[in-house]
């Protein structure tokens, strides 16, 4: 047991990487692994508990909750809480005690967290006591597909625990109801699967799932969706994957989370379209007008914000996932990511002795990383930071310039500067962290290469970086690339009229 990873007898299980590569130290970890999720669990629940505690003490009953920035009281209202005919809150109470019911636990689990990631053993041994019931190897898919059936059989729970409250603890909110909506149980949720699964096919309207105007059906649904993740659940815990499944899938910690960031990516572009066209689930007296972000010109809704966020963070799992996706088959196949080349032949199924058919060594995947900028044989350190300097700074300046405008969502020359100002500043703050990065873990020794210099080995950068002079070039040439891209981004913006008129020239 160790609280320093530094001084862990599992040293070489450890990868090779900074600080800033997260939980990612801890993939060989089971102990201190579990400590992180666990601290991550709690920062939800205090993040969930304080939120609505801030939203509470700035909430003011004599405007809508959707034209205040509100994000979590329109959710607990929506569920029945404190509200009544009209969509009115008649008290706050509820508010507050659900507040409370998320920071208690959060202490305890952040007690938790603490204690697995200093204080616990570091590797939890698979076996049949309690504490080897959260151990787990990578490669050993039986216990990764129980995991999965645990995670399935929660998630189930959760769709049903949302069931038992509409038919058992006080009911929904309905906006349907005459006289601009009220609370009420829901007796006879929809069982038919032809009008619950009629959804997914368009069947009741062009919206598919987010057609639902009844609470029956939502109700119908969980019900539906509960059972069939509880007999996944069960069914993932007592089999094993089949052999199709092991040939085609890759089993590592890093594919995992591929599968899991994907599969979170999908449900957040689902969300914002959802949230984006369904007054049944989102009733407009909580969260604003459908079909628009704003509630008044110039005022962002509470529609417009989940609806934004839940769709920038999708797009950024997204690319979390393909990236993962990437860095798996290529390490699969055999690829050095330090390197940037094929090292070694693919894997082979210890099972079968096969190549795995899923990864080929000249296929579109290693091609791809190969050919990134950081990568990309024949070109300067300098051309590199340039390069992707400029990617960075270009595709930065557009959130900025939408969203931070004080909320106003009409683009004009005064808000391109400012999300010009704010990419730059941005740009500057990932340069310094590049230079600190440098400065402080790397290890420079006094070398003879003609003359005298200073030369230092970067085990955590391609090889094309691992000099002292190269490093910095990257640096300065990601500086200068960001700030030029976020300029020719901030010229595009300023001058789209002149794109417009294009057509109208060549009509």
């Amino acid at each position: 047991m160790t609280a320093v990873i530094s001084d862990s007898p599992y040293r070489n299980q450890i990868p090779e990487v900074g600080w800033w590569a997260g939980n990612f130290r801890l993939t060989n970890l089971s102990g201190k692994l579990l400590g992180a999720h666990i601290a991550h669990s709690a920062l939800i629940l205090l993040w969930a508990g304080g939120m609505t505690l801030f939203e509470l003490s700035r909430y003011n009953p004599s405007l809508p909750m959707y034209d205040q920035g509100l994000i979590l009281l329109p959710h607990l209202a929506t569920l029945g809480f404190g509200v009544g005919a009209g969509g009115q809150v008649v008290s706050t109470y509820p508010y507050f005690v659900i507040s409370v019911l998320h920071l208690i636990p959060s202490v305890i689990l952040a007690a938790g967290g603490i204690y697995h990631s200093l204080l616990g053993p570091e590797v939890l041994e698979d076996n049949p006591t309690w504490a080897g019931f959260f151990g787990y190897d990578w490669k050993d898919t039986d216990k990764m597909t129980t995991i999965l059936g645990i995670h399935l059989m929660l998630l189930g729970l959760g769709a049903l625990l949302l069931v038992a409250k509409a038919m058992f603890w006080g009911g929904l909110f309905d906006p349907w109801v005459a006289g601009g909506g009220d609370v009420r149980v829901i007796n006879h949720p929809t069982l038919n699967p032809v009008r619950i699964f009629g959804y997914l096919f368009g069947a009741w309207g062009s919206e598919g799932m987010a057609a639902v105007n009844n609470l029956e059906d939502v109700v119908g649904g969980h019900i539906w969706v509960g059972l069939m993740l509880l007999g996944g659940g069960i069914f993932h815990i007592l089999t094993q994957p089949f052999a199709w499944a092991r040939r085609v899938l890759i089993y590592s910690g890093e594919a995992y989370l591929s599968y899991s960031i994907g599969a979170v990516a999908y449900m957040g572009f689902f969300a914002a379209y959802f949230a984006s066209v369904n007054n049944t689930a989102y009733p407009e007296v909580f969260y604003g007008p459908i079909r628009t972000l704003e509630s008044s010109p110039g005022i962002v809704s509470s529609r417009g914000w989940l609806v934004s966020f839940h769709f920038v963070l999708a797009v950024i799992f997204l690319l979390g996932h393909i990236w993962h996706a990437l860095r798996a088959r290529a390490i699969a196949a055999g690829f050095d990511l330090r390197k940037g080349d094929l090292i070694q032949p693919p894997l082979t199924n210890p099972q079968t002795g096969d190549r795995l058919f899923s990864i080929d060594a000249s296929d579109l995947t290693l091609n791809f990383l190969k050919y990134l900028p950081i990568y990309r044989p024949g070109i300067t350190p300098l051309s590199r930071g340039l390069e992707i300097g400029m990617a960075h700074g270009y595709w930065l300046v557009g959130p900025f310039t939408i969203l931070g405008s004080l909320g106003s969502l009409h683009g004009d020359r005064a808000s391109n500067l400012l999300g010009l100002l704010a990419a730059g500043s941005l740009i500057v703050i990932l340069t310094i962290g590049f230079s600190i990065y440098g400065s402080t873990s790397l290890e420079k020794h006094l070398v003879t290469v003609g003359r005298p210099t200073f030369a230092v080995t970067v085990p955590n950068v391609p090889e094309s970086l691992q000099t002292v002079d190269n490093w910095s070039q990257f640096s300065t040439g990601f500086f200068i690339g960001g700030i030029g891209g976020a300029i020719f981004a901030y010229l595009l913006l300023n001058n789209l009229n002149l794109f417009q008129v294009i057509p109208m020239i060549g009509g």
